[in-house]
Parts: structure tokens; sequence; C-alpha cells
């Protein structure tokens, strides 16, 4: 495939960066911020989507940021596997500029300046992982967005974040430093460079590598990019939801943990490659053990009462579904865990959107204290029910989509063991998502919320959550614009 050198990418990179100095240059004055940090959004979104027609057309765009040595460089590049996951993530932050406006203001929050440049920055490191061309690239924005989003985790300054804070940068850059990290060294050294395969088939190492050194190495990248939450490594995640809400919904949807995926299945799939990971015998061990994470995850989930600790574990059960359909190994399979970068994406910001809101307008974070509330706020709770559907994967939401192929694909690999996983994990999520719904609709709400007749939050922060679950039926009903570039994929 021949490449075309294309200034968009590094235009799309520095867009947040740039909604980022603008944001600190506009300090304590909030219309002014705000709109600083909606034009970047709106700027790097309409960049990323200028790149559909070219990608689609079959061509492989790509930037030179500065060489370092031979076969290593900073550089970009826009495939299909790029394409999925940029645009959701630049699509969702604008969504979530107004979001966080209305949250932030809502509840008076202190440092609203560092906190939007600081969410800027992460997605500056996001954007940089999703066009990275090569290992190096993605390392060193991975690490940014690690870095970037610590003082979001951090945001209230009190113990408990302080301490959250430190348990997120230790999985996080600790991972990186002592398992991804040595991995690349020894990538480049066998390797000569660490330039991602432009097909999903033969990646690059060297046929003569030693099975047990590339096993060795794939573990180390599998376990080394630990925001895909996958289990022991997942503490952090659950911990860092004392974080405000919008912080959350980066977390859980927009950069950080789709960061951590992206990168996994983009290192399974363009270093190490489907044909090396079947010689190896790779691929089923994965999914059996992401399948770990998933039902236990689950499990936990249905032990929650506080709602943003049901939602964190659901995204450490959820995100392992990415992984688990690339490991399997098969087209359909594959298809299903690239396509739910997106469809978990728009489902799960739904989710913790509706969580902000639900605590705005009634200052309520346990499941236990939202009986009758649906009532009173039907456009939070009927977005939290079709989110919750994608989640559980009934049509005709996202989520259903990912299931089927996952699902095709599991039979495709004639594994009884997955198909059951998927089967048990179905239920698991219904347990947990089904009581929230049917106590908020038609449970009898309590004396004192009778008395004060909760409403909606500030249209502000329903609006965009109305939004995102509309979106999430739409490519439910329509999957064919995010399947497209997963079909390029393979």
């Amino acid at each position: 495939m021949e490449s075309t050198h294309d200034i968009r990418l590094l235009l799309a990179v520095l867009a947040p960066l740039l909604g980022a100095g603008l944001v600190m240059a506009a300090g304590k004055r909030p219309n002014v911020r705000e709109t600083c940090s909606f034009l970047a959004a709106a700027t790097l979104f309409i960049i990323t989507a200028s790149l559909v027609s070219d990608v689609h057309a079959g061509k492989k765009l790509y930037f030179c940021v500065f060489d370092l040595l031979p076969g290593l460089s900073v550089a970009l590049r826009a495939d299909a596997l790029s394409m999925v996951f940029a645009l959701s993530a630049s699509f969702l932050w604008v969504v979530t500029v107004f979001y966080s406006a209305g949250y932030m203001r809502g509840l008076h929050e202190h440092a609203q300046t560092r906190f939007n440049t600081c969410f800027a920055l992460a997605l500056f490191g996001a954007i940089g992982c999703a066009f990275a061309d090569n290992l190096l690239t993605l390392y060193l924005f991975y690490e940014i967005v690690s870095i970037c989003t610590y003082p979001l985790v951090a945001h209230h300054q009190d113990a408990e974040s302080y301490e959250s804070g430190r348990k997120y940068l230790t999985y996080l850059t600790g991972a990186a430093k002592g398992l991804l990290l040595p991995a690349l060294v020894v990538i480049y050294v066998l390797n000569g460079n660490l330039d991602f395969a432009n097909n999903i088939s033969t990646g690059i190492l060297p046929p003569d590598v030693n099975r047990w050194v590339t096993t060795a190495l794939y573990a180390c990248c599998i376990l080394g990019f630990a925001k895909n939450a996958v289990m022991p490594l997942h503490h952090w995640l659950p911990s860092a939801m004392v974080a405000p809400t919008p912080v959350s919904a980066l977390l859980h949807a927009v950069a950080v943990v789709k960061v951590g995926v992206f990168s996994t299945v983009r290192v399974m799939l363009h270093v190490f490659g489907v044909d090396t990971m079947q010689a190896l015998n790779l691929g089923l061990p994965t999914a059996y053990f992401v399948s770990i994470t998933i039902v236990v995850a689950s499990i936990i989930a249905l032990s929650k009462d506080n709602l943003k600790m049901r939602l964190a574990y659901s995204t450490v059960s959820q995100l392992s579904y990415i992984i688990l359909g690339v490991a399997l190994l098969q087209p359909a399979g594959i298809e299903g865990g690239l396509v739910h970068i997106a469809n978990h994406a728009f489902s799960k910001i739904t989710l913790f959107f509706c969580a902000g809101a639900i605590y705005v307008a009634t200052h309520k974070k346990n499941i236990s204290e939202m009986s009758g509330l649906g009532r009173m706020m039907p456009f939070t709770f009927g977005a939290f029910a079709l989110a919750s559907l994608s989640m559980i994967g009934a049509p005709p939401v996202a989520g259903f989509v990912t299931k089927w192929y996952l699902l095709k694909g599991a039979f495709d690999a004639r594994s009884v063991g997955i198909i059951i996983v998927l089967l048990a994990s179905t239920l698991l999520n219904a347990a947990y998502f089904a009581p929230v719904v049917y106590s908020a609709f038609f449970g009898e709400p309590s004396r004192a919320d009778l008395e004060h007749q909760h409403r909606e939050a500030h249209p502000a922060m329903v609006i965009p959550l109305t939004v995102t679950a509309a979106i999430s039926v739409m490519i439910g009903l329509y999957p064919g614009f995010f399947m497209r570039f997963v079909h390029a994929v393979l």
C-alpha cells in the first residue's frame, strides 16, 4: 500500500494541544474557556472527518514528525483501524465539552481551568495513539495520556483522590515502563524498526525468532497496556471513580481505557499478526484469559450499590470483549471486537452522563436511593435504559452488533467455552442493569423525593446524554458506517 504524505494528521494531533494552551490563556473567564474547548474539539473532529474519504479509498495517510535513529521515528498514520477510535473520540469530545460545562458549573467545582486544560491534553495523547504509525509513537502518546489525566483523577485534592491518583499512576506507568518499554527495546533489536505492519496477517517479527521469546514479548505487551483494565491490573479504574463524572466519562469512553484496548489490539494485529498468533497458539488462551475479567468483573458489579462503581466494573468487563474478539482470530470475532471500540464508547459515555445528571439534580449516588426517579427524570433514565440495553447486547442498540459478531466468531472458532462466557456475561449484564431501570420507573419514590419533586438536570447535561443515547440506537440500526472501517482492517 502506497503511503500519502498528509499534514492533516499533524494538525489533528496539534488541535487539542493548541486548545489546551488557549484554555490556559482564558484563565477564569468561563465563557471564553469553554468556547476555546469547543473550538478545539470541533476542529479536531472536522479534521478527522476529512480523512474518511481517503481512508475509504484505501489510502494510507502518513506524516513523519521527526526521525530519531535508523528505523526509529515519531510518525503518524491514518488507516481503517485508527479511524474507528479517532472518529469516536473526537466526536465525543465535542459532546463532553457541553456536558462538562453544565456539570462543573452546576456543582461550582474548583480549578475548572486546570480541568479543561488537562482534558484537552488527554485528547492530545489519545489522538496521538490513534494515529501512531509505530510502537515508539504509540508508547510516547500512551504515557502522555497517563500523565495528563492524573490531575483529573486527583481533581478534588483530598486524601482519597490523591490516593486514587497515586494508584492510577503506579499501575499505568509502572506497567508501561516495567513491561511494555523493555518489550519495545527487544522488538527493535530483533526487527530493526518498530513500524506497524500494513496488514494483520504477518506481523513484523522475523520468522526465526524463538517462539518463547515471541510469547514473552506478547505477554509483556498485553499486560503492559494496563489501561485495558485486564485483571489483575484493573484496580486503578474503580479507584479513579472519585473524580468528577465528566472525568469518569473520559476515562471509560473517550480516551483512557479506549487508548488501552486500542493499543492492545493494534499490537496484536499489526506487530504480532494473525498468522504468528495462530502458529504459536496465542489466540484462544488470550480469549480465555480475558474471559476471567469479563465474568468476574460482572459479578463484582452486581454487588455495588454506588452507581459509578457499578459502571466502573461494567467497563472492566466490557473492555475485554474487544480483546476477546480479536483473540478469536476469526474475521467475525475481530470485527465484533473492533466495532465495540465505538459501540461501547457511545453507550458507556451515556451511562456516565446519566450518573452525573442524576447526582447534579438529586445529589444521589447509590442505586438503592433512586427508586421512582425515572418518572421525575424521564429523559435521563430513558437514555440510561437505552444505553443499558446496549451493554446487555439487546437489539436495536449498538451492543447487539458487537455480541452478534462475537458469538459468530466464537462459533467459527468452535469454542464452546467462549460461547458460554458470552452468554453468561449477557445474563450478568442484564442482572446488574435491569434492576436500576426497573426501580427508577416502577419503584416507589421516597417521601423526601416526593416532597422535593426532582427535575431533570440542566439542558447542557441532558441534551448531550440524549444525543449519545440516540447515536447508540442509530449505530445499532445502521452499523454500516463503523463496520466499513472494520471490514477494511481484515
